[in-house]
């Protein structure tokens, strides 16, 4: 179950997120959310 959760990102990192974001759109036929990316790093992270 997805829980709404607010974070401040540094610019720097948002700008990353949104380029890998941008790949993923790339490589899909269909659209890529932003919290879906976040979500992936996160999982990958902390693994």
């Amino acid at each position: 179950m997805a829980e709404r959760i607010t974070i401040m990102l540094n610019s720097d990192i948002a700008k990353k997120l949104r380029n890998l974001q941008a790949k993923k759109v790339r490589e899909s036929a269909s659209s890529v959310s932003f919290s879906r990316i976040i979500n992936e790093v996160l999982e990958k992270g902390l693994k």
